[in-house]
């Protein structure tokens, strides 16, 4: 069948993990045997393609989200097919089951620090295997799939080295979607053996640093601090797994981008003080949702990590993944509020 001209798509489908998050904030994270108290608990959206596409909705995006997943047939899977419904997310492809429950993490975040602990339950998300999406009948111009290590159908390497990951990339890729993929930050050695046979199916990866050393070997970040040297080496190194067009790599302090024809971009972060953070949970769902924005609008590349770095301040507001999104409006003024950190090497001049 012949795809459609990318002229005339418009959206974005995102399909992965859907999953409930019951964050409790904490005063402090105990030993074994030992106690902490809750001082507070909130309920909220988790998982690539629910936080990416409800940040979007909250931004204001002008064109059609699409869902795709699996949650279960049961009051937390309602509330999202619910949630969706009220944001105008079209959830055709978002499909419910008795087999299992809807997927639900326990966030437990540090009062203060915002730092964070999951415990997570895989639920329907670990039977979704994807066949039920035709992209032949798609208009998105974008598909979205996450997160590669936390999606079991997906995430099974077959004899020849291919995963359902890759397969559904690749089939989205023929029917004309430009495609890209985020990944969970697991402690493991699947990275490359997952992750690296959907690269060669990506037009775009928007990754954390972690999650691109573990793929391509390269300590980026050493003692604490960052390496930006092993960072440049890792984003050229994904870029020759297969990715076509772009990478993304986001940290606290900023972000990297490269892009097929060797250039590179950097934007640092906002400069957002601790007592503005009730939480990190969803900043780089948010940081995400920000560069696909632009990118689906074929903004400048800086402008549009300037968004992401923006949309992931905006996040760290609220405790929850996607309570603190606010229209695009007041999410760029944060840059002005906040201001933006130093220059992440000392050549760069525009920003």
């Amino acid at each position: 069948m012949k795809s459609l001209p990318a002229s005339k798509r418009s959206g974005i489908l995102a399909g992965g993990n859907w999953i409930i998050d019951q964050v409790k904030i904490i005063d402090s994270y105990p030993a074994l045997e030992q106690l902490a108290n809750i001082r507070s608990q909130h309920q909220g959206t988790g998982g690539s393609p629910y936080n990416i596409l409800l940040d979007l909705a909250k931004l204001g995006v002008e064109f059609p989200l699409f869902g795709a997943g699996l949650v279960g047939k049961d009051a937390l899977g309602q509330s999202i097919l619910e949630d969706c419904a009220k944001h105008k997310i079209d959830t055709k492809y978002l499909k419910s089951t008795a087999d299992a429950a809807t997927s639900f993490t326990d966030v437990m975040t540090i009062q203060g620090s915002g730092k964070r602990t999951f415990f997570h339950n895989r639920g329907a998300n670990a039977l979704w295997d994807g066949k039920d999406l035709d992209f032949s009948k798609s208009k998105a111009r974008i598909f979205h799939l996450g997160y590669l290590l936390l999606l079991d159908k997906m995430d099974v390497v077959s004899k020849d080295g291919i995963t359902g990951a890759a397969k559904l990339l690749a089939a989205a890729q023929a029917a004309g979607l430009k495609t890209c993929i985020d990944v969970v930050s697991e402690v493991g050695d699947r990275f490359k053996a997952v992750v690296t046979p959907a690269l060669k199916h990506c037009d775009y990866a928007i990754i954390n640093e972690y999650e691109a050393g573990m793929v391509t070997g390269f300590r980026i970040r050493k003692e604490g601090v960052l390496d930006t040297v092993s960072l440049r080496h890792a984003a050229g190194a994904i870029l020759q797994l297969g990715v076509k067009d772009l990478v993304v790599i986001h940290f606290p302090e900023g972000c990297f981008a490269r892009t097929r024809d060797g250039k590179d971009h950097w934007q640092p972060s906002l400069k957002v003080p601790d007592k503005a953070i009730a939480g990190t949970a969803g900043a780089g769902d948010a940081f995400a949702a920000g560069v696909l924005l632009g990118l689906h609008e074929g903004w400048d590349l800086q402008k549009s990590m300037l968004t992401g770095v923006c949309a992931a301040a905006a996040s760290l507001s609220d405790p929850t993944c996607t309570g603190g999104m606010k229209p695009l409006a007041q999410v760029e003024a944060l840059k002005k509020k906040y201001g933006v950190r130093p220059p992440l090497e000392p050549n760069e001049d525009d920003f």
